[in-house]
């Protein structure tokens, strides 16, 4: 019955100003342009407006107030409806097709219910909040790489020495009327120990120093220069290995090896000089050398783990009192 075409009506009480036309509420006429229309109901909200209102009361106290109050949403609404052009047009459409009566109840809720900011400003303002905070915790994890590795000695150490050489720390000692204190001095020693760490010591992986175009809001913008990329670089890939049949390079090499070990390069870069040149001494780049170097370093890590003090206390516990296990124990 509800898909059954309705009878026409041309006003309805939930839709624009409900059973007044908007051009009568606001004394205007259909032709009327946006400049009479707005000051139609500029007079008419002066004369109705709750806060001015002074007419007699009628039919009992408050009851004027609240007709005039009613009155002033009336043409508030009329003029909301007219004053945009492609509002007005799908009233003025509806006033003249009134047979249609379910497209006039969707272009009217259509424009009621949707967002009034903008979808793309909303997305861009999340996207840069999203990038500023990404920024901000990359080099949150960066400082605290840093600080970890000024406590380790080995660093520390080295750190200190390149400093002395450079005479960085003789300038922390001064005498006479800028002499400090010691924990102005230690402080200022500390910074210049971090300094010399951030500078020879190339932190890789996650830890890494934060790059501006590493963000989410540079990513997206360069999306389009990277997939360009990425086909020129695919397409000379085939050309020269799968057409020319030329052979691998390193770097070749070390990419196909990262490929079959599913790490990112952030990954693989983190790893040691001598592991990749284990790789390539391995041929791991040949698929039949890669599975059988992955089975080795499988039957490795089975044997750490029986050989593990805690990974036989979970066996241990796995098969005494683990999951699955029946007891008569009520707790």
């Amino acid at each position: 019955a509800a898909l059954l075409p309705r009878p026409a009506r041309g006003l309805t009480d939930r839709l624009y100003c409900g059973r007044q036309v908007c051009y009568e509420v606001l004394g205007v006429s259909r032709q009327a342009s946006k400049a009479e229309i707005a000051r139609a109901y500029r007079q008419l909200a002066r004369q109705y407006h709750p806060d001015r209102y002074r007419g007699e009361p009628e039919g009992g106290e408050g009851s004027g107030a609240q007709a005039a109050h009613e009155k002033f949403l009336l043409i508030a609404a009329a003029y909301e409806t007219l004053k945009d052009e492609e509002t007005r047009k799908d009233y003025d459409y509806m006033l003249d097709h009134p047979e249609e009566y379910y497209r006039h109840y969707y272009h009217y809720y259509r424009r009621r219910l949707a967002p009034k900011v903008d979808v793309t400003i909303v997305i861009l303002v999340t996207v840069c909040a999203i990038s500023v905070f990404q920024f901000f915790s990359w080099w949150s994890s960066y400082n605290e790489a840093i600080n970890y590795l000024a406590s380790v000695p080995k660093y520390r150490i080295q750190a200190t020495e390149i400093a002395r050489q450079q005479g960085l720390l003789n300038k922390t000692k001064e005498k006479g009327k800028n002499r400090r204190s010691k924990e102005e001095i230690r402080e200022e020693e500390e910074e210049i120990i971090k300094d010399i760490i951030k500078n020879k010591i190339d932190i890789k992986g996650g830890y890494q120093k934060p790059k501006i175009y590493d963000i989410l809001l540079f990513q997206i913008l360069l999306a389009p220069f990277y997939w360009c990329k990425y086909i020129v670089w695919y397409c000379w890939w085939i050309y020269c290995f799968t057409i020319k049949g030329q052979e691998y390079g390193v770097e070749e090499k070390l990419y196909i090896i990262r490929r079959y070990m599913k790490m990112s390069q952030s990954q693989f870069d983190s790893l040691e000089d001598h592991q990749k040149e284990t790789f390539l001494e391995r041929q791991l780049w040949i698929r039949e050398n890669y599975e059988v170097y992955k089975r080795e370093q499988e039957e490795e890590l089975k044997k750490k783990m029986a050989m593990d003090p805690r990974w036989k206390r979970y066996r241990r516990w796995m098969k005494n009192e683990g999951p699955g296990r029946l007891t008569f124990i009520d707790d």
